[in-house]
């Protein structure tokens, strides 16, 4: 017999359960006796079984039948309300002729007979339909005065189906509880010890009220958040470079420890730049729009990338706030949810307006300084400012004289000839070029940071007696050149007429450092005039061997036969376009027109070298303590916002789609949502997702904090409220919490509070028989869950138990132990895994770095996703890597030996002791006899070993950055550290019940 899975999802909402045939005789009977609901019996199987082909997507649709839509069947005679006979419905599901039926044999779909019966009956009854459970506001039930709602309506709910609540678990399993599932750490065995004791009635709600405060609460509750978002360190896609984004990670976990309320979380992170009082802390939640897949790959198309970012973010927006599978719209209409190509399209053109590039690498992002940092940048800039205001002061005798110079330098260049090279070699093999006005140019640093140019030129001179060297200023150079080191500097230590008379800095040679950014010359003068009978060529000889990059950018050489032209005029012939305002009228000169030449006259006048050097020394103190400043991606918008068309069939090559505006999802709105005299923005966009008007936020949000602390949502699939979904196995309880979670002004503290306060909560989490035989998945929430903790827990677990964990709230990724050659694969460009030195090692799993294409492999093992999609909930396996990661890598291996030797420095002079201590340390509890009598055994056999085999103790004990005890024994603490790595691996230590 066939039983599909909507048909076992309607019968577990009926609240039966059994062997198969039990479960539908049950079904047959309830249904018989009771209203058949659309969306609870008959939704499911249409939607799994007739909705690809007669749903939404008009696209794929087939005969013109929808039976989504009441109407719309009954005016195809699909459905004749009251007259299951007459319905074609009816005839083609029941029919034997396989032409005709229903669903067709080639789509591998069949109904049950049961199924077919409830159509039947469906239709007799008067074939109702219901809009979507998740697509109507909730509604509060009303709740006895003084109950908690959760227990209340739990219980209500158990009754209705014969099932009793469990009774509460003891006080060691509680505390154990709360602390995993608040702060994701274990307890300390004095916090358990105490909370036992303590017999008040008020001992539990303080235990949760500490856990509450706890800054780790932030922590703990960033990992979920973390991987709905996708948040990751590096950019996804082949090269997988890193990027600035950290920042936004210590938001979430300070917006969870300081209860921000959910909707201004929710419009700071869609929005936060366009926020009235937008500051630091919005703009870096805005950070939320940046962490999306990106490429640098050259060779991309950029109209292929940008349709992906769109995608992209529209799918993040319908997981994390709506619990709506929205992709699924991008080629085509959704298949099963009323979504279509215009709202996924329409949707995406909320964020056409974020500033970004396309592709290519992105931007280091706004500094996020903390409060002692932003002080000092403040000083600093103070500095700047006023040095700059010195150095622009108006000075105008130096004005006249720099004006007349440079007349004069322009007269003088009739007397030169510019020269146009013929060959050009760079000895460190950087590729020289010649533009407009013979000007030679760099594309890139020399490798050693020294070079040699060899620049040759032909040559049919008569009497030359001079050359000149140009080195020229250009915006893309650093400090806007003419050199190639970070200040713009160039060091020029010899040339082949005649070695360099440089009186500026530099070793032995000419340098320009002071005054960078303007055009500088220096003249060389022969001790013969040259004469060249016919035509030949002459090469010039650059040396610049100073190092650091400081290399010219941007020269060009010329020659004169003019003696008097040697001589080095009283400043530098400007660049073109000086030259040309120069020719204008003192009189006739704009005020932009002066502004330009004074700025120009400062940067060139000799007399100003010590006020640009303080300028120069104040901004680079500046920028290098602006490198040590942290860095976030965010999202600024932009003036024009990119056009965004609906792509047909997904496809970014057909260009030829409708543009579509910013708008609101048309099967979720009452009405249209227009703002006066502009575009709909992302604000809009937020302020719609966190109204009442949207029936999906506040459910989709508590159904995933309801995982967090009962294993599974009280609608199973936590990603999907859309027809292929699941219908929540207690809608009154969750539209109950989605209300008081609205009511309450979206206070997630609050919401936690209720939950972990309840009786549901502190059920134990053992089934008896009945409850192992009527509801094994404990859907009916007649017991608590258990389950393995989350990856980085793992981690945090051990490294808290071995009394290794630095406790430090946020900061930077940190790169724990890796094996060898895992990035091997990791390209473009290749990189090398560096693992972290001192406290950075010891740090909670949720601060890994997270390199999206070869994540850390612990995490892996655990099931931590990759965060290239949206993770709502992590997959929970049991494997046997996860046993091998925890006897072998390097941070657990640690962890044992630094328990082991807390164990015997702290843990007593006994054997017995000291294992009843260890089991205190990892399980909050004494170890049974069996368990005695296990380790004692294991302790002895391996103190044997290690005592024969002292090199294999000292290799076990080198493992990892903390050094080994030179107090203790060896032998011992190897042996030790050997049964800490047991404990360490037992289920129940990385088990929450």
């Amino acid at each position: 017999m066939t039983v599909s899975k909507a048909f076992v999802r309607m019968c577990r909402n009926l609240g039966t359960a059994l062997s198969v045939p039990a479960i539908i005789s049950a079904a047959v009977a309830a249904t018989a006796a009771q209203k058949i609901s659309y969306n609870r019996d008959i939704r499911p199987v249409l939607s799994d079984n007739c909705f690809f082909c007669h749903g939404p997507d008009q696209n794929k649709r087939k005969g013109k039948l929808r039976l989504d839509v009441r109407e719309e069947a009954i005016a195809k005679l699909a459905i004749v309300p009251g007259k299951p006979d007459e319905s074609k419905l009816i005839q083609r599901i029941f029919t034997t002729d396989t032409d005709d039926l229903m669903p067709p044999p080639e789509s591998h779909k069949t109904l049950t007979p049961e199924q077919k019966q409830l159509f039947r009956r469906w239709i007799a009854q008067g074939a109702e339909y219901q809009k979507h459970w998740a697509y109507v506001p909730p509604v509060k039930p009303s709740v006895p005065t003084g109950r908690n709602g959760i227990d209340f309506l739990v219980q209500k709910r158990l009754k209705e189906i014969g099932l009793q609540p469990s009774p509460e678990a003891d006080r060691r399993t509680l505390a154990r509880r709360l602390c995993f599932d608040l702060i994701g750490l274990p307890p300390k065995p004095e916090e358990v010890a105490a909370f036992q004791e303590d017999k008040s009635p008020e001992a539990y709600a303080r235990l949760v009220e500490n856990l509450l405060a706890s800054p780790h609460y932030g922590e703990r509750m960033a990992i979920g958040w973390l991987d709905v978002v996708r948040f990751a360190d590096t950019i996804g896609y082949h090269s997988d470079n890193p990027r600035n984004i950290w920042p936004y990670r210590d938001y979430v976990i300070r917006s969870f420890n300081e209860n921000k309320r959910f909707d201004q979380f929710t419009r700071e992170q869609l929005a936060g730049d366009l926020l009235s009082n937008s500051g630091l802390e919005q703009k870096v939640g805005s950070a939320f729009n940046r962490l999306l897949l990106t490429t640098e790959e050259g060779g991309a198309q950029p109209k292929d990338y940008e349709a992906r970012m769109l995608t992209d973010r529209v799918r993040a927006v319908g997981t994390v706030w709506l619990g709506q599978t929205i992709g699924c719209a991008q080629c085509h209409d959704h298949k099963f949810d009323p979504i279509t190509s215009r709202d996924f399209y329409s949707l995406g053109a909320f964020f056409a307006d974020i500033k970004e590039p396309i592709i290519g690498r992105r931007e280091d992002g706004m500094l996020v300084p903390d409060q002692k940092q932003a002080a000092e940048l403040a000083k600093l800039d103070s500095e700047v400012t006023r040095l700059q205001r010195e150095y622009e002061a108006p000075r105008p005798e130096l004005a006249e004289r720099w004006e007349k110079a440079a007349l004069e330098a322009i007269a003088a260049e009739t007397n030169w000839t510019l020269l146009a090279p013929e060959k050009m070699i760079s000895e460190a093999g950087v590729k020289l070029t010649v533009g407009e006005d013979r000007i030679i140019s760099t594309e890139k640093d020399p490798k050693d940071g020294k070079d040699t140019y060899r620049i040759t030129v032909k040559t049919n001179w008569n009497s030359v007696v001079g050359f000149r060297l140009e080195a020229l200023s250009a915006a893309k150079l650093p400090g806007h050149g003419p050199g190639r080191a970070g200040d713009g500097n160039f060091i020029l230590t010899e040339f082949s007429v005649e070695d360099a008379n440089g009186q500026q800095e530099g070793k032995n040679g000419w340098a320009i450092k002071g005054v960078t950014g303007v055009e500088q010359a220096i003249y060389f003068a022969v001790k013969e005039p040259m004469v060249n009978e016919g035509e030949s060529s002459v090469t010039f000889v650059i040396q610049q061997t100073g190092g650091g990059n400081q290399v010219l950018g941007r020269f060009r050489l010329a020659a004169t036969t003019n003696p008097s032209a040697v001589r080095a005029p009283k400043t530098a012939l400007p660049r073109p376009e000086i030259v040309e305002l120069l020719k204008v009228a003192a009189k006739e000169r704009t005020e932009d027109q002066k502004q330009k030449l004074a700025a120009y006259q400062r940067s060139a006048a000799p007399e100003l070298i010590d006020e640009r050097h303080r300028v120069a020394d104040a901004t680079k103190a500046r920028t290098d303590f602006e490198a040590a400043v942290p860095h976030c991606l965010v999202s600024v918008a932009a003036d024009e916002p990119r056009t965004v068309r609906t792509l047909p069939r997904g496809n970014w090559m057909i260009e030829s789609g409708e543009i579509m505006q910013p708008a609101l999802p048309a099967y979720l709105t009452t009405s249209a949502r227009h703002a006066h005299d502009r575009r709909l923005n992302r604000l809009d966009l937020a302020e719609w997702i966190v109204s009442r008007e949207n029936p999906l936020t506040a459910r989709v949000f508590v159904n995933r904090l309801w995982k967090q602390f009962f294993g599974t949502g009280l609608s199973k699939v936590l990603d999907d409220f859309g027809m292929q979904g699941e219908p929540p196995v207690n809608p009154e309880l969750l539209d109950w919490l989605a209300c008081e979670f609205m009511d309450s002004g979206w206070d997630v503290k609050h919401l936690v509070r209720l939950i972990v306060n309840s009786h549901a909560y502190k059920q134990v989490s053992t089934a008896s028989k009945q409850l192992q035989t009527r509801d094994p998945y404990n859907r009916e929430l007649a017991r608590q869950s258990r389950w393995r903790i989350e990856a980085e827990l793992v981690r945090d677990n051990a490294l808290s138990i071995a009394g290794l964990l630095v406790p430090k709230i946020g900061g930077p990724s940190v790169k724990p132990y890796q094996p060898d050659g895992y990035w091997e694969n990791l390209n473009f460009p290749t990189r090398t895994y560096e693992a972290d030195r001192g406290e950075s090692q010891y740090r909670r799993g949720l601060y890994t770095w997270w390199q999206r294409s070869f994540l850390h492999p612990s995490l892996l093992a655990f099931d931590a996703p990759s965060r290239e999609e949206c993770t709502a909930e992590r997959n929970r396996s049991n494997i046997p890597q996860q046993a091998l990661a925890l006897l072998n890598d390097p941070t657990y291996v640690e962890a044992a030996r630094a328990l082991a030797a807390r164990i015997l420095t702290e843990g007593g002079g006994d054997t017995t002791v000291r294992i009843k201590w260890a089991w205190q340390q990892a399980l909050s509890r004494a170890p049974r006899a069996d368990e005695m009598s296990t380790v004692h055994a294991l302790l002895d056999k391996h103190l044997a070993e290690y005592r024969q085999d002292t090199q294999a103790a000292e290799s076990l004990l080198k493992v990892g950055l903390s050094p080994a005890s030179k107090d203790l024994d060896p032998a011992e603490l190897a042996a030790w550290t050997n049964v800490a790595r047991v404990i360490l691996n037992l289920h129940e230590t990385i088990t929450r019940s």
